[in-house]
């Protein structure tokens, strides 16, 4: 069963009977659409929540963190609890609410959450605050980040291996310390096979609409990008749909997304958050989760890995992405803190041999 109310609200169902609804205050933004949380019941003791940007069904990033707590409540017992579609100007409140109702544990899912998790945790230590693609740690707060720069590398050799204008493109949501990340992953990969390639990058300023998502895409194949790393949420399928249906490629993100353009998906960054999420709340339950940042990367091909690859992908390309993988996880490529134009980044240093 289903409550819906005018606004934003919370649907709260037990494995056995349904609670109390509660309701958040309306959202100052234009969004029409209604943000629902619901809680599951688990044994008593342990409760775990998570808010989230989007939407659950996007079948990417919003859908694996929900899937990552559904995981967690069966393999601890747990109760569990989430939000969707939390817009800015409400995280502070969801994360506050969460934590009022006595969650042990709270992700907040993407790096967007970051300023709202350092207002509220001071307010509640002993409860631990978890934000997903975060840059934060402190005494009950931490960071889960997947290093995004080491699939995105593996992708900007197949990129650069393909494209034919040696015009390739980064589109994301918003641009902040995962996203320049992964952005600067791709431009190394890409660099290590073309050196002189170009690389350019559109921010949309939203994850989840698909209209923006078309234009940017229109937008860079118009100015003769022929293929394309996206990082979206429920936008994601506009970008690899309209890559097909221009004859261009595309890399798929945080779920294997060939099936949504066989002809353009040369192969995606598949990040299995829904793992990388139980694993912190194991921690957290076992009382053994530190303030601090968790970062997981290649050496756990479970969380992070290339998906399925197209049939635009040469064996031979395929076969030099992977082995650049195998030379990552055995620290043969080291990514390692440098500056490039002024600005802090990541540079790639090679093992001598």
């Amino acid at each position: 069963m289903t409550t819906n109310f005018s606004r934003r609200e919370f649907i709260l169902f037990g494995s056995a009977a349904f609670t109390t609804s509660l309701f958040l205050k309306a959202c100052s933004s234009n969004q029409t659409s209604t943000p629902t949380i619901a809680t599951t019941g688990g044994t008593e003791g342990f409760k775990i929540a998570i808010a989230l940007p989007g939407i659950i069904t996007d079948k990417a990033w919003n859908q694996s963190g929900y899937e990552g707590v559904n995981l967690a409540k069966q393999k601890l017992s747990a109760e569990t609890a989430y939000v969707e579609k939390v817009v800015q100007a409400d995280q502070t409140e969801v994360l506050t609410d969460f934590a009022r109702k006595g969650y042990n544990l709270i992700f907040a899912h993407g790096g967007q959450f970051d300023a709202a998790i350092e207002q509220v945790a001071s307010q509640f230590p002993n409860t631990f605050f978890v934000g997903v693609n975060g840059n934060l740690k402190g005494d009950n707060i931490a960071s889960l980040r997947i290093d995004h720069l080491q699939a995105s590398y593996l992708c900007g050799i197949i990129g650069a291996s393909v494209t034919k204008s040696n015009k390739l493109a980064y589109i994301a949501g918003e641009k902040f310390p995962a996203t320049e990340g992964e952005l600067r992953g791709f431009e190394l990969g890409a660099k290590s096979v073309k050196p002189n390639i170009q690389i350019t990058s559109t921010f949309t300023g939203d994850w989840n609409d698909v209209a923006k998502a078309k234009e940017a895409t229109l937008a860079l194949i118009s100015s003769g990008t022929d293929v394309i790393y996206q990082w979206l949420d429920n936008a994601s399928a506009a970008v690899l749909q309209t890559a097909s249906e221009k004859g261009i490629y595309a890399f798929g993100n945080t779920n294997d997304q060939l099936d949504i353009a066989p002809k353009a998906v040369l192969t995606s960054a598949v990040k299995r958050l829904d793992l990388a999420i139980a694993y912190i709340a194991e921690l957290a339950k076992q009382k053994q989760l530190k303030g601090q940042i968790y970062t997981i990367g290649l050496e756990r091909p479970d969380i992070l890995f290339l998906g399925k690859f197209g049939t635009a992908v040469p064996s031979a390309i395929q076969q030099k992405a992977l082995s650049a993988k195998q030379d990552i996880v055995a620290q043969k490529i080291i990514f390692e803190a440098c500056k490039e134009g002024g600005k802090d980044t990541r540079c790639v240093k090679k093992a001598a041999v």
